[in-house]
């Protein structure tokens, strides 16, 4: 697929994206777009031009490898990053804001691979943010229990009622986080900052799940006597497949399943960005790049 900025609606970005893991603050190359298909190759079979797509942090995977064939291109050694990364012709892919864009054809993946997403189980959600906040929907649509943590106590009531989450914690709230060990069967943690996981841990029930998703760029310390004795599992991911994100859209469609945003101008970025490092954002930007001139 080809995306011209004339063509291309809309384009996020994560916390990550302004600093320190993918680029520095004077350049931010986004990775979550939205646009319109203008022209496909010979052997496209799902996309015409004219049809509405999303690209993900990936844009191309080698197609020959264990992983490609288990429809895990994420993890694919030759795989291509949307941003910063060496296309096959040899050219950098600069994400978002590129004039072009060519492409083969967080919260959903982890909790279908290792099973917490069934209806009954108990589901942690650290942090209420971008991320946070969608894994709470999937999981009520999925049937799912859920307990938001956070260290943000005025984001209690948005949870509860705007998202649907059953229940909040303090994490700064020792009598709080003590009144909940051994509750979860499962926690994805949203959270890019490093942070204490032990704490985390003792939320689990013995198998229970934690899965890192927030990508900080300082190390997590795990300690591993939780681990042994509760047999419980500590579990990262960045992004799914190609087939599993296809599946994610469908469940999402289904479901209605959508995430808040704010539609801002690029005029507007440099204010978005100084909100975003406050954490003053509900709960993701979206980047209107409709006019942008290619000048």
């Amino acid at each position: 697929m080809v995306m011209p900025t004339k063509a291309r609606e809309a384009l996020g970005w994560a916390a990550r994206d302004s600093s320190g893991l993918l680029s520095p603050f004077t350049f931010c190359r986004r990775h979550e777009i939205a646009g319109e298909v203008v022209e496909t190759g010979p052997n496209v079979r799902k996309f015409k031009a004219g049809d509405s797509a999303g690209i993900g942090c990936f844009v191309g995977s080698c197609g020959d490898c264990e992983f490609c064939f288990q429809n895990l291109e994420c993890c694919c050694p030759k795989s291509v990053f949307t941003y910063s990364s060496i296309d096959r012709d040899g050219s950098t892919t600069y994400g978002g804001y590129s004039d072009h864009i060519v492409v083969r054809e967080r919260v959903y993946s982890p909790m279908r691979h290792l099973g917490i997403d069934r209806p009954g189980l108990h589901l942690g959600v650290v942090g209420l943010g971008g991320l946070g906040h969608v894994a709470v929907r999937f999981a009520k649509a999925m049937g799912m229990k859920v307990t938001v943590i956070s260290s943000s106590p005025w984001k209690k009531k948005e949870a509860i009622e705007l998202f649907g989450a059953d229940g909040f914690i303090d994490s700064k709230n020792d009598e709080q986080m003590k009144a909940m060990m051994g509750s979860m069967d499962g926690i994805i943690d949203t959270v890019p900052v490093a942070h204490p996981l032990a704490t985390l841990l003792a939320l689990l029930k013995a198998q229970g799940k934690l899965v890192v998703v927030g990508g900080s760029t300082e190390d997590l310390k795990v300690p591993s006597m939780p681990l042994l004795m509760g047999r419980k599992l500590v579990f990262g991911s960045i992004a799914g497949g190609m087939k599993e994100t296809q599946e994610m859209l469908y469940f999402a469609a289904e479901h209605n399943v959508r995430a808040e945003v704010e539609i801002i101008p690029i005029s507007y970025v440099n204010n978005a960005m100084e909100r975003l490092a406050k954490g003053d954002v509900k709960y993701r930007f979206v980047i209107d790049v409709r006019h942008l001139s290619r000048n």
